[in-house]
């Protein structure tokens, strides 16, 4: 009779736990070299750029000295940066910016998923008519309200009629910010709604149907019913949103170019115009690098939220 095989503390012989080492360490090796080509290809186009870009932050960088040797200048591009008369203006309207597409973006967002939730043939228009909006490229989307709103467009022509005055939507500092910000939001309410509707599909029909049958008004049914459904994809989808409209840039650069002065400049367009409108790119690399800081930390929040999400699920 052979002896017996010596076994593990789990129970398993050695050959076997051999082989399942084998294997293991098989699919690691698998992993790695699957993951390699992103991996390089994520540092040269993501993380060296950007240790670049904080290189360059910390450097007296001009159009003159691009290609020769940077004279270190520590933390004075960002003090330069605090310094200005308008950074300050600056935030305020990317504050400001930030809140007005992110609650007409949701709200607006809300609001057509749920009228997009049926199958009616209205719906499945107005549904078709999100997706054609939200396939549209931000140029050419920002170039037509540009037209729109323009002092002789389509919009000043109606308020004329009407018996009104033009409005500098584009050209008058009290309206730029608001005018390009409304556009933004019109762009993104498509995404928004689409993501809501899939969520809201997940409602069983006969929960409102009992709801309806208790006498629920349709108002009561979608803030007692479809409210509480679709807060998981709001949630992270509001973050989303806030991250979409810190960093946007096309439509600005299309519509106003920041302008008139500074009324609708915000923090990523101001980082473009110091870097390439006045060719001082250190401190466009310093302006750019507070930006990013704040959709990291935004992204940082998306995670978290994405995995307590799923956690709960």
């Amino acid at each position: 009779m052979s002896a017996p095989t010596s076994t593990t503390a789990a129970g398993l012989s050695a050959p076997v736990r051999a082989r399942r080492g084998r294997r293991y360490g098989r699919t690691v090796d698998r992993r790695i070299a699957l993951a390699t080509p992103a991996g390089a290809l994520l540092l040269a186009l993501a993380v060296w750029p950007l240790v670049q870009l904080g290189s360059m932050s910390l450097h007296a960088v001009s159009a003159a000295t691009l290609n020769s040797e940077w004279d270190f200048v520590s933390l004075d591009n960002y003090a330069t940066m605090l310094r200005q008369p308008d950074f300050g203006r600056v935030v305020v309207n990317t504050l400001a910016f930030v809140m007005i597409v992110t609650v007409i973006g949701m709200v607006g967002g809300f609001m057509v998923a749920v009228a997009v939730l049926s199958s009616t043939r209205g719906g499945s228009f107005l549904l078709g008519l999100m997706v054609f909006v939200w396939a549209l490229p931000p140029v050419v989307s920002g170039s037509i309200w540009k037209f729109l709103l323009a002092d002789q467009g389509l919009v000043n022509q109606i308020l004329r009629a009407l018996g009104g005055h033009g409005l500098g939507f584009l050209y008058d500092s009290k309206f730029a910010l608001w005018s390009v910000a409304l556009v933004n939001a019109w762009a993104v309410v498509p995404f928004n709604a689409l993501v809501l509707r899939a969520a809201l599909l997940g409602v069983d029909p006969q929960v409102l149907e009992a709801a309806e049958l208790d006498g629920a008004r349709p108002w009561k049914r979608v803030w007692h019913v479809l409210v509480p459904a679709g807060r998981a994809a709001a949630t992270v989808l509001t973050i989303l949103t806030i991250v979409y409209a810190f960093r946007s840039f096309d439509f600005i650069y299309v519509m106003t170019s920041g302008g008139p002065g500074t009324a609708s400049t915000t923090l990523p367009f101001l980082a473009y115009s110091e870097a390439f409108l006045t060719l001082d790119y250190g401190r466009g690399a310093a302006t750019a690098l507070v930006a990013l800081a704040v959709v990291v930390v935004l992204a940082l929040i998306y995670s978290r939220d994405v995995r307590r999400t799923e956690g709960e699920a």
